[in-house]
């Protein structure tokens, strides 16, 4: 019995503290980001992103878009392969005048094939290992983007999102929400100005759990609360960003700086308070021939706490580097960052590619 136990307990503080993470980070899969060049960037492409991936990082730079057709696809695995972060994107150009292009995006990150042993122990105290299920956590979010230029030359542009979010903690419990996001993109010369605002109405999720009785005195008897029905909020997030190209011969050079603005505040953040955090994120990207990209990103400026002397604050950034390789129509992208460790070493590994659909006769190089 004591063997069996902590399987139980782990089980069961698994459901029961996934709603209460919820509750203090709303759709926090939604803030990974999604393509390898962006996390290679730090997410710093608020203002430069040009790719079917502008539905997630700033959707009126879906107008940058060149070619009829635009599939952008992603997979990783983190927290050494128990969670699975997949996502696809497919932008589609409708006017070629107008820039309007339209891309639905799909994400979902999920920790697949969890142990459920609510039932292992029947109610006459006797263990059954047939009972033990199987189950999977899962976040999906499918957003459709519209983006147009407002100008003939394609210098200032719009766009706008519409997010559907599903959530689900196998048949125990799931949500679903609704948001919108918004974003704008002006151009003058090789200096781009972007300004991202993502949850802008409040994205709000609706919690409905279904526990049976016998479930339900199980996290009783181990000391876990009853999951209720419930609701929550995402507070609206900022994304500003100013970036510039430099281009000489067959070199160039981006560089970009991005300020994330939050309305629900962290005190680990360098510029933060109760309300709001300021966070800057820096991106660069050196490109030969416009074929080999070179990236490195900088970001999670905080203040932190000594560990030796508590009354102490010490300074910490993470650098994320990448590079990228266009062979025609295919660009292949690859990223090393940190994903959820807490140990601060670079050990999540980013692969994503994109493809572009031209007419045979006007095949990019």
């Amino acid at each position: 019995m004591n063997i069996l136990r902590p399987a139980i307990i782990f089980s069961v503080l698994y459901l029961a503290g996934y709603q209460s993470y919820g509750q203090k980070f709303v759709n926090d899969f939604l803030n990974i980001g999604v393509g390898a060049r962006a996390h290679g960037m730090f997410g710093a492409v608020t203002a430069s992103t040009s790719d079917g991936n502008s539905g997630y990082w700033n959707t009126a730079g879906l107008t940058d878009v060149e070619v009829p057709l635009q599939i952008n696809a992603m997979h990783a695995k983190w927290f050494g392969g128990i969670a699975n972060y997949d996502n696809i994107s497919v932008a589609k150009k409708f006017n070629s005048a107008k820039k309007s292009v339209a891309a639905f995006t799909f994400i979902r990150m999920g920790v697949d094939n969890i142990p459920n042993t609510l039932n292992l122990i029947g109610p006459d105290g006797s263990v059954n290992y047939d009972r033990i299920k199987s189950f999977s956590v899962a976040d999906y979010a499918g957003i459709f983007s519209y983006a147009q230029s407002l100008d003939e030359e394609g210098n200032f542009s719009l766009g706008g999102n519409i997010k559907i979010i599903h959530r689900t903690i196998g048949s125990f419990g799931k949500a679903w929400g609704f948001g919108t996001d918004f974003g704008a993109k002006w151009r003058k010369g090789n200096l781009t100005l972007g300004l991202f605002a993502r949850d802008i109405t409040t994205t709000v999720n609706a919690w409905t759990f279904t526990l049976t009785e016998e479930e339900k005195q199980v996290l009783n008897n181990t000391g876990n609360e009853i999951p209720v029905n419930s609701t929550e909020i995402a507070l609206p997030k900022i994304m500003a960003g100013i970036a510039y190209l430099y281009e000489k011969n067959n070199f160039s050079l981006l560089s970009e700086l991005n300020l994330r603005i939050n309305t629900d505040g962290t005190k680990a953040g360098i510029l933060s308070g109760d309300k709001f955090s300021v966070d800057p994120v820096l991106g660069l990207e050196a490109g030969y021939n416009r074929k080999v990209f070179v990236r490195l990103g900088v970001g999670n400026l905080q203040s932190v706490l000594n560990e030796t002397n508590p009354e102490l604050r010490v300074f910490e950034l993470q650098p994320n580097i990448g590079m990228g390789l266009k062979l025609g129509r295919l660009r292949v992208d690859y990223a090393l960052t940190n994903v959820g460790s807490l140990s601060g070493v670079l050990a999540s590994h980013i692969f994503s590619a994109t493809l572009d659909f031209v007419p045979r006769n006007n095949t990019q190089n």
